[in-house]
C-alpha cells in the first residue's frame, strides 16, 4: 500500500502538477487510509471504503473533511485502476456525503479601507505588509500565488503581475493603482535595506518578491498571520485570512458590474461553476439594497 501511495504521490506531482499543499493533503489522507485498512490495495473492497468513511465521521470530522478524504481515496484508486494495479475500483459505488454549501465570507469596502489604513507605517516591514494586503485585494491572488511570486513576476510599467496558480498554470493579473503604489514603496524600502551596510540582510533569496528581514521568502503561514493581524486590528470578527481578501476582490467586482467570465479569468478558475458561487452573494447584496431602499420592502 505505502509503495503505491508513493507512486501516486509522484504521479500527482510530475504528471498532474499538483501544488505542494495538495500533495501534502493527499499524503496525509492516504497514510490515514492505509493505517485504517491495513491491506494491499488489490484486497480493498467496498466495505473497507465505507468503514473508513464511517470511522472518519465518528471522529467528529466536518462533512467537508470527510468528503475531501474520500475524494483522495477515489483519486488514488482511479490511478491504480488506470495502471492495472487493481482489477476493480472499490470506490465507484461509494457515494460522497452531502456537504452543505457555504457562501464565502467577504469584507465590506469600509472594512477593507480601514485595514489598509491600519497597515500604514514607515520602514521595510510596514511597507511590505501594506503591499501584501493591497495586492491581495487588488488582484485576488491565492496565498500560494502571492508567496511564490518573484521579483520578475511584477511589471510596474504595465501594472501587471504574473502568477503560477493551481496545476502550475500561469496567468497575468492587473494591479490596481493603490497596490501599485504600495509595491513601489516596498521595493524602495527593500533596496534601502539591502544597501544599508549596517543591515546587509536581503540576500538569501533575491528572486523572491516578499521576504522577511533575514532575506528569506515569506511562507504561506507567515503571510496568513499578517492578514489575520490586520483584520483583528480592524475589528473584523470570525475567520479571516488571505482567501477572505480573494473573495472580497471577486465580490466587489461583481457588485460593480464585472462580467462573471472576467472574474473567472482573474481568479484563475478552471471552471465557471466555481466562480458562479459569487452570484449568490450578488443576489443577497441586491436583496439587502432593496430592503434598505424600497419604501414598501418591509410593509
Amino acid at each position: 500500500m505505502l509503495r503505491q501511495i508513493d507512486n501516486f504521490y509522484r504521479y500527482m506531482e510530475v504528471e498532474k502538477n499538483a501544488s505542494p499543499h495538495t500533495l501534502r493533503a493527499y499524503k496525509k489522507d492516504l497514510d490515514e487510509f492505509a493505517a485504517f485498512v491495513k491491506k494491499d490495495p488489490a484486497s480493498v473492497d467496498l466495505y473497507d471504503i465505507r468503514g473508513f468513511v464511517a470511522a472518519q465521521s465518528k471522529q467528529g470530522l466536518a462533512k467537508s473533511s470527510v468528503m475531501r478524504r474520500l475524494s483522495t481515496v477515489k483519486a488514488f484508486f482511479n490511478y491504480l485502476a488506470s495502471i492495472g494495479a487493481v482489477t476493480a475500483n472499490p470506490t465507484r459505488l461509494v457515494p460522497s456525503p452531502k456537504v452543505p454549501k457555504h457562501l464565502p465570507n467577504f469584507l465590506s469596502k469600509d472594512d477593507v479601507f480601514t485595514m489598509m489604513e491600519k497597515a500604514e507605517g514607515i520602514g521595510f516591514t510596514a511597507a511590505r505588509n501594506k503591499a501584501i494586503l493591497e495586492l491581495f485585494y487588488s488582484s485576488g491572488l491565492r496565498v500560494s500565488e502571492l508567496a511564490g511570486a518573484d521579483m520578475e513576476s511584477i511589471n510596474l510599467k504595465q501594472a501587471m503581475v504574473k502568477v503560477r496558480g493551481k496545476g502550475k498554470k500561469e496567468r497575468i493579473v492587473p494591479i490596481g493603482s493603490y497596490a501599485l503604489g504600495a509595491l513601489k514603496t516596498y521595493l524602495v524600502e527593500r533596496l534601502l535595506v539591502k544597501e544599508d551596510s549596517a543591515r546587509p540582510r536581503i540576500s538569501k533569496d533575491p528572486a523572491a518578491l516578499f521576504i522577511n528581514t533575514s532575506g528569506e521568502r515569506l511562507s504561506d503561514r507567515y503571510i496568513r498571520r499578517i492578514v489575520v493581524k490586520f483584520a483583528r486590528m480592524t475589528g473584523v470578527e470570525g475567520a479571516v485570512g488571505p482567501h477572505t481578501l480573494r473573495h472580497t476582490f471577486a465580490t466587489h467586482l461583481l457588485h460593480s458590474g464585472a462580467d462573471l467570465r472576467v472574474i473567472q479569468e482573474l481568479l484563475g478558475h478552471a471552471s465557471l461553476s466555481t466562480t458562479q458561487k459569487y452570484t449568490h452573494l450578488d443576489i443577497q447584496h441586491l436583496m439587502d439594497v432593496y430592503e434598505k431602499c424600497h419604501p414598501l420592502a418591509e410593509a
